[in-house]
């Protein structure tokens, strides 16, 4: 068995092909992996580093802004569509797959579409509820579309041959308790609420939550655990400037990054976040009921669609950013907490969304296509 996955840009599309080829590798020790990226992206870092081999292509996106730096760089993209299956084509006559799984992000357009004319069949893996550009081009030629959820169906082209396989989920999510992460975490029993925006943070999601936490830090109603990232080390001197000190208030674990997500989640009660999807889907896998803020600033607004499809089956509520205050903040979570018909409500429906066997499901399709071919 000889997989070679296309994937990259973000984590988004980084870290599900990791898991499939974890899952694949624990699976098939045999099986020869080989993935491909685009040099300066993030994937050359997180690739190497979980142990699989990896070659480059250079390949970028279309600006969409109308200037004359946008549209030199759109020229430099052309070009290197052209280069880069070039580059994609020398790659697979190499390594000589059996099939190539594409994850996502443009790097994944020029070696699936070189594959597929070189008769070597293709399956994609959608991650979001409004499949991406790459991907909605790409559907049309693969084998099999695995989609993470159902909704996405709508978007793509109805002869495409789709099978909704979940989001793979790190085991250490599925395998999370809450009594035993409030244990190690020293929580008692007071309602927990965990925030965050990702590893560099989110300006908006930290200044939405600081009213909260200080009225949390001041009256101890709540537990608050909160992730403030990278650019937001001015986070602990907002909370002051709303009346409590960060330091002095036990009930308050506030930090840059969260760097043991699954414990800090297992033990919330409430989850304030962004709405990527794989975060989604971890918050899915443990039943944990959300208020999801939509990063505006991603490819085809997919955020908000991801979040609306937890909104939809009474498993989330949603915030806009345009509509995004802080006291709206502070309702939304009194309402949820305050209401545990309301909050078992949400929970429930949260894990009926969760699909826990997205790595089995997708390896299964995997050894489909090798054995029809």
């Amino acid at each position: 068995m000889r997989i070679l996955f296309a994937g990259g840009g973000t984590a988004g599309h980084i870290n599900p092909a990791l898991a499939i080829a974890g899952y694949v590798r624990e699976k098939n020790p045999k099986a020869e992996i080989l993935f491909v990226g685009n040099r300066g992206g993030m994937e050359e870092r997180l690739v190497p580093k979980a142990g699989f081999k990896m070659e480059f292509i250079t390949i970028s996106g279309f600006k969409r802004q109308i200037s004359l730096n946008a549209l030199k760089e759109n020229i430099k993209t052309v070009k290197r569509t052209f280069s880069s299956s070039k580059e994609s084509k020398k790659i697979i006559e190499d390594f000589r797959p059996d099939i190539c799984v594409g994850t996502g992000g443009y790097v994944s357009g020029p070696v699936l579409r070189t594959a597929a004319k070189m008769g070597i069949p293709t399956i994609i893996h959608e991650q979001n509820a409004y499949p991406g550009v790459t991907n909605k081009m790409l559907a049309k030629s693969a084998k099999r579309v695995m989609l993470a959820v159902k909704d996405a169906e709508k978007y793509l082209d109805k002869k495409c041959n789709y099978v909704v396989t979940g989001n793979p989920v790190r085991s250490e999510i599925i395998k999370a308790d809450k009594e035993a992460a409030r244990k190690e975490l020293g929580l008692d029993e007071r309602p927990v609420v965990l925030s965050f925006g990702g590893s560099l943070g989110a300006r908006k999601i930290n200044e939405g939550v600081a009213k909260l936490i200080a009225r949390s830090g001041r009256d101890g109603k709540y537990q608050h655990i909160h992730g403030y990232g990278k650019y937001g080390l001015w986070f602990p001197d907002l909370v002051k400037e709303k009346g409590a000190v960060i330091k002095e208030c036990p009930n308050l674990d506030v930090r840059e990054y969260i760097d043991n997500m699954a414990t800090c989640m297992a033990a919330a009660d409430i989850v304030i976040s962004r709405a990527g999807a794989i975060t989604l889907s971890e918050i899915q896998a443990l039943g944990k009921p959300a208020i999801l803020i939509p990063s505006p600033n991603v490819a085809e607004n997919h955020q908000y669609h991801n979040a609306m499809a937890l909104v939809n089956n009474k498993a989330a509520e949603i915030i806009e950013e345009k509509d995004l205050t802080e006291d709206l903040v502070i309702e939304k979570v009194d309402g949820l907490l305050q209401n545990p018909e309301k909050l078992a409500e949400y929970s429930a429906n949260s894990r009926k969304m969760a699909i826990i066997d997205a790595n089995e499901r997708i390896y299964s399709v995997i050894r489909q296509i090798l054995g029809s071919i």
